[in-house]
């Protein structure tokens, strides 16, 4: 409805809301005397068009009413048409991911816009203050309005750099659901739950290679949810997590986009690291791994789609391949560039290579400049307990 409704009134988010709510309290009174139409979202997009125009003529604060299009009859196709329907949605979806905005503005607006999360909800999913996330909003749908930004889908020549930023921010989205940045619960099984529906939702309306990778990485992430933290909430390391809790058909439905998507040969990073993770999902035990293959996978999404994150996966991956000694020397030459200094994780990934190797000294001081760096309380936990652990007598 908001979406069809954004389109009616000219692209005004800020009416088209008003005038939906609006709608949903004129239903409120009608149709327990009246009774349910027969199309129902006909008839409250039908009069949230009807409410969004009076309300521009009484503020007279847009285009003269005769410059409108004519309102929607509630038995018109136009409301029925699910094909509009579906238009109106991608249309919401890309003018939200738009490049002209800012990327915080784009992961809050889409929340806000399409997954219909509210204000208070994305500041906490985001550790922002409410107040300050509604300013970002609210400059977000300006910056809309004052650069005239169209609210449609791009033409074909312009739609690979605008599906590129729609990814990215549904693949934002859904990793911070998926391992928060920080507080005391390790996921957020709502937001990544949002994050999938608009994976599903895009995949239906632009059915392209790079769509069906992040959607399979996503669900196949997904499908390990349960088993990543005990009873008590704890962190499970990988190796450790009973597989036997993790989504076959998550699993199942993951692989099979992600095939579809390696046939079509137009693949990219998404589908990579979905393949990653399909390796991972494939193994009856974490002794079954295939480390090489993993290994393999990141060379290529390496060339894809450098970054020093993707360095350091692929020299934890080295380390299980290789031994954690050659995986050490990886980490600590990505170190040395300066890279991901102030990145928890790559020291946490440190010290259990140096722990491995014995060296509880160096794990010891890697450890806590994880700790200092980590803000999610799970894993806050673990790293003491694994600091806890090492032998104090040891100076190695």
């Amino acid at each position: 409805m908001l979406a069809t409704l954004i389109r009616l009134l000219g692209g005004d988010f800020d009416l088209a809301e008003e005038a939906m709510h609006e709608a949903f309290r004129a239903a409120l009174e009608q149709w327990p005397a009246d009774g349910v139409p027969a199309n129902p979202r006909a008839w409250l997009v039908s009069t949230g068009r009807f409410k969004g125009i009076d309300r521009i003529r009484r503020n007279a604060r847009l285009a003269p009413l005769d410059s409108m299009p004519e309102p929607v009859g509630a038995d018109t196709g136009d409301c029925e048409d699910m094909d509009a329907v579906e238009d109106d949605r991608l249309r919401l979806i890309f003018t939200c991911c738009h490049p002209a905005l800012s990327p915080d503005a784009r992961v809050a607006l889409t929340l806000r816009e399409v997954c219909g999360l509210t204000t208070e909800e994305i500041a906490r999913a985001f550790l922002t203050r409410a107040p300050t996330l509604a300013q970002r909003i609210v400059r977000a749908k300006t910056k809309i309005r004052d650069a005239r930004i169209p609210y449609q889908v791009p033409a074909t020549a312009e739609l690979p750099a605008r599906l590129d930023t729609v990814l990215r921010v549904i693949y934002l989205v859904f990793n911070e659901a998926y391992s928060a940045s920080s507080g005391d619960s390790l996921t957020r099984a709502d937001l990544s739950a949002e994050a999938i529906r608009l994976g599903r939702l895009l995949l239906a309306l632009l059915p392209e290679p790079e769509v069906m990778g992040l959607l399979a990485l996503m669900l196949l992430h997904e499908s390990r949810r349960e088993a990543r933290s005990s009873e008590s909430g704890e962190l499970v390391l990988l190796e450790h997590q009973d597989r036997s809790r993790w989504n076959r058909q998550l699993i199942s439905e993951g692989i099979a986009l992600l095939e579809q998507a390696l046939h079509s040969r137009r693949f990219g990073p998404y589908t990579l690291q979905a393949a990653i993770n399909a390796v991972h999902a494939e193994a009856p035990t974490a002794a079954d791994t295939d480390w090489a293959e993993i290994v393999g996978l990141y060379d290529v999404l390496m060339r894809a789609s450098p970054s020093p994150v993707v360095a350091l996966n692929r020299a934890v991956a080295v380390a299980m391949r290789d031994g954690p000694e050659v995986g050490l020397a990886q980490i600590d030459a990505i170190l040395q560039r300066g890279e991901l200094d102030d990145y928890h994780l790559i020291h946490a990934a440190r010290a259990d290579l140096c722990r491995r190797l014995g060296k509880n000294a160096q794990a010891r001081a890697s450890y806590r400049r994880a700790l200092a760096l980590a803000r999610l309380e799970p894993e806050r936990r673990f790293l003491q307990q694994r600091l806890e652990s090492l032998p104090d007598w040891c100076a190695k």
